[in-house]
């Protein structure tokens, strides 16, 4: 069992990748923060604390920053809702734990011995690019960090750069950056996990209220024009699967970069599959996922939950 801290920014595909990773025995979820980004932080905080009452664990849910290093955050309701749940309405969750999201993963670090803890990384990377920047000592603590971020080749919110490293690319650098081993899940393995109308209809009665919440949330995404109109990516529950199930991927190791001008490259992951780049690589790619396998496992564990 891997103890976890999940930050995130609820968000369609983090509500489907907070339910996986509330129901997956592997994962001990001792902490789950709250950034803005796929909508505001009151919306993403909201979001965040009722996903976790929905599932009935005792996790706390604590609120980060509703701004990136440099600059806002930039909402993208089109795909995710006004409420950040494509207008889904969820039942109120438990209040939020008191305190600021940094100061809260410094926190569960401290206490940790060495390589106790794996942060996963499914919104912009404010939170977690704060809390390692501010106390660097902490950073034995960490086991792994798992992101959902980046693109090696065209980004989705730009020509060049994917929503996540976009909105705080000076964070994301950070994270890449810091030393511990790092994992990244890109739209291109992404892509491959497709939730489609057929899927989502198979789901239906299959659990409690968790799944049923999280079958109306997907049929409310557009689905992808980038993907061909085929469904809505689960980009957010490929992160938590690799660390469920990481069999079903297959990864490289790379060095990974973001761009930090303010030009039309802003926020584009440079990532070098083929060594082009002089010196360590610092990140694990995945690169391909058994989608098949992918689906099956993420309905069971949505369908045990209550």
């Amino acid at each position: 069992m891997r103890t976890v801290i999940i930050d995130c920014d609820p968000g369609t595909d983090d509500a489907i990748a907070l339910f996986l990773a509330l129901g997956s025995p592997e994962l001990d979820v001792v902490l789950v923060t709250a950034v803005g980004g796929n909508v505001g932080l009151d919306h993403t905080v909201r979001n965040a604390r009722a996903l976790v009452g929905l599932s009935g664990k005792d996790v706390p849910v604590v609120a980060g920053a509703d701004r990136p290093m440099l600059g806002s955050f930039v909402a993208e309701p089109r795909v995710h809702g006004r409420n950040g749940v494509g207008g889904v309405v969820l039942p109120e969750g438990p209040p939020a734990a008191p305190g600021v999201a940094a100061d809260a993963i410094r926190a569960v670090l401290r206490a940790a011995g060495p390589g106790e803890i794996t942060l996963v990384g499914i919104g912009p990377a404010t939170n977690l690019g704060l809390a390692l920047a501010s106390e660097p000592a902490l950073l034995d603590r960490v086991a792994e960090i798992v992101l959902m971020t980046g693109a090696w080749a065209e980004g989705n919110v730009t020509p060049a750069a994917e929503f996540n490293a976009w909105n705080d690319p000076e964070a994301l650098s950070i994270v890449l950056s810091c030393g511990r081993p790092v994992t990244v899940a890109t739209l291109e393995v992404t892509a491959q996990a497709v939730a489609t109308t057929a899927w989502i209809a198979a789901q239906r009665g299959q659990g409690g209220a968790c799944m049923a919440a999280a079958c109306d949330i997907l049929a409310s995404v557009p689905p992808s024009a980038r993907l061909g109109g085929r469904g809505s990516p689960q980009h957010d529950a490929c992160a938590i699967m690799w660390l469920v199930a990481p069999d079903m991927f297959t990864h490289r190791a790379v060095h990974a970069s973001v761009d930090l001008t303010h030009g039309p490259g802003r926020g584009r992951t440079v990532i070098d599959r083929w060594g082009k780049v002089p010196g360590a690589r610092n990140a694990s790619v995945l690169e391909t996922v058994d989608a098949e396998r992918f689906f099956a496992l993420l309905g069971e564990r949505i369908a045990g939950l209550p």
